[in-house]
């Protein structure tokens, strides 16, 4: 035991003497936080709307007027042309385009119906079905209202027959896209002190050739290994809880469930981590490489991970394959234990195959690592 004790305060010793570890440990991650949360967001505002208004009546100015109080729509600029109107839409001026016919209102009044043009810029598909969803909502409600006016019907009457929806958004009852993304991207934070780190402070004492001295030395390979590890496992829980007060403090996200829950799972997952870190360190010989390594694992993890884009859309192969990542596991138990309030019962099968990815993957690392006298 002293033998890991003196191996961990060498190891806190070098991590603080280093002057590019200390900001990457305490200074980038939680500038990832501040940045990452407001700017990773499928919340679609500000789309440039352009108006070709051929009609100039009343109706269409209603129409017009609705677009401009909506939260999401940038009324650009307007145009007479749907040809110059289009040529915007091709030189990214504009997103959508609403068009207009001359005669519309005449139409509207004598056959009770008449015809408008939506054109949406679809190079991002997500971007243009919520476009054209929002603008297909705002046209309805303009119709509706004019339904109203044109036929003297009252809202309330019975014979305005609706139905009438109440929404109750449960766990994020605002829709607040933070809320979705703050447990996500501490999951990224503990993380990147996990993997990165720990598996090029092994491979730097390759580099700089003190693993070699530690070879020779009667340090047994679980007392070097323990001693490698441990203190990045202490500084990512260290950085979760202070990413958790963070979180809380600017951006008011929900603690519903146990935070000791949150800390023991994190407790496992960190131990996926520091195996992975551990195994890349003993199949690479630089830093280099096993920074390569890592971002080719940590970009797949990410990506599949839940954290941008919901799991169940993928692919069936895509959910099975996502299987063995351990970030989708864990990004799941912060949502659902912060979230959620989900208790230990709820997450069994996210801590079950965490607990077995762990003893596989170190049992793994261990056995590639060779200490040699």
């Amino acid at each position: 035991m002293r033998t890991i004790i003196f191996i961990l305060e060498k190891e806190f010793k070098q991590i603080f003497r280093n002057k590019i570890m200390i900001p990457i440990i305490f200074v980038v991650p939680f500038v990832q936080l501040l940045i990452l949360v407001h700017a990773a967001t499928f919340e679609i505002k500000n789309i440039d709307l352009l108006v070709v208004d051929n009609d100039f009546s009343s109706t269409s100015r209603q129409i017009i007027s609705k677009f401009k109080g909506s939260p999401f729509f940038n009324l650009v600029e307007s145009e007479f042309s749907v040809k110059k109107a289009e040529e915007s839409l091709y030189n990214d001026k504009a997103d959508v385009v609403l068009v207009i016919p001359s005669g519309f209102e005449k139409k509207l009044i004598k056959e009770n119906k008449s015809d408008l043009q939506l054109l949406v810029n679809a190079i991002n598909g997500v971007v243009a079905g919520l476009s054209n969803y929002y603008a297909s909502a705002i046209i309805m409600s303009v119709n509706k209202d004019l339904i109203v006016e044109m036929y003297g019907v009252s809202k309330n009457s019975s014979s305005f027959k609706q139905i009438n929806i109440e929404y109750s958004h449960w766990y994020n009852p605002q829709l607040n896209y933070k809320t979705y993304m703050v447990p996500g991207i501490l999951v990224l934070l503990v993380t990147i002190i996990g993997l990165y780190l720990s598996g090029m402070n092994l491979v730097r004492e390759k580099e700089v050739g003190t693993i070699e001295q530690i070879n020779v030395t009667p340090i047994k390979k679980y007392q070097f290994i323990i001693g490698k590890l441990v203190p990045f496992w202490i500084i990512a829980m260290f950085e979760l809880a202070f990413g958790l007060v963070l979180g809380k403090l600017l951006f008011d996200i929900p603690i519903i469930g146990n935070l000791f829950l949150v800390f023991g799972v994190a407790a496992i997952y960190l131990l996926v981590i520091l195996g992975i870190g551990l195994f890349i360190s003993t199949i690479t010989e630089n830093q280099l490489q096993a920074m390569f390594f890592a971002f080719f694992f940590t970009l797949i993890f990410i990506l599949m991970s839940g954290l941008f884009t919901s799991v169940e859309s993928m692919p069936k192969w895509g959910q099975f394959i996502n299987k063995i990542n351990p970030i989708a596991y864990f990004i799941k138990v912060m949502r659902m234990i912060l979230l959620k309030g989900s208790g230990f019962k709820d997450i069994i099968p996210e801590i079950s195959a965490l607990l077995f990815y762990a003893f596989s993957i170190l049992g793994l690392a261990i056995w590639r690592y060779r200490k040699t006298t």
